[in-house]
């Protein structure tokens, strides 16, 4: 688990730029996740998952946003957006 953004650079590589310039919560970071795990472990589908499980939230970002990342190994790497009803209970 790659919860806070210093495991996010450290264990897979997401530049800190990123999270910095896009937020953790970012299409880019999702990307960037997915991404790493595909080049740091002997897969070829990696998917990476983020959002807002309670703790915060905004307009631009409710609690229940999440961001799923999808990255293939030579393949082109998707991320897709969704508001969940609910939250972390």
């Amino acid at each position: 688990m790659t919860y806070s953004n210093e495991a996010k650079s450290e264990l897979l590589g997401v530049p800190p730029e990123t999270i910095d310039a896009h937020g953790a919560v970012s299409n880019e970071t999702a990307a960037a996740m997915a991404e790493g795990a595909v080049a740091r472990a002997p897969v070829d589908l990696a998917i990476s998952v983020i959002g807002v499980a309670g703790l915060g939230g905004s307009a631009a970002k409710p609690v229940g946003f999440v961001i799923f990342g999808l990255a293939q190994r030579d393949g082109p790497t998707r991320t897709e957006r969704h508001v969940f009803d609910g939250d972390r209970g």
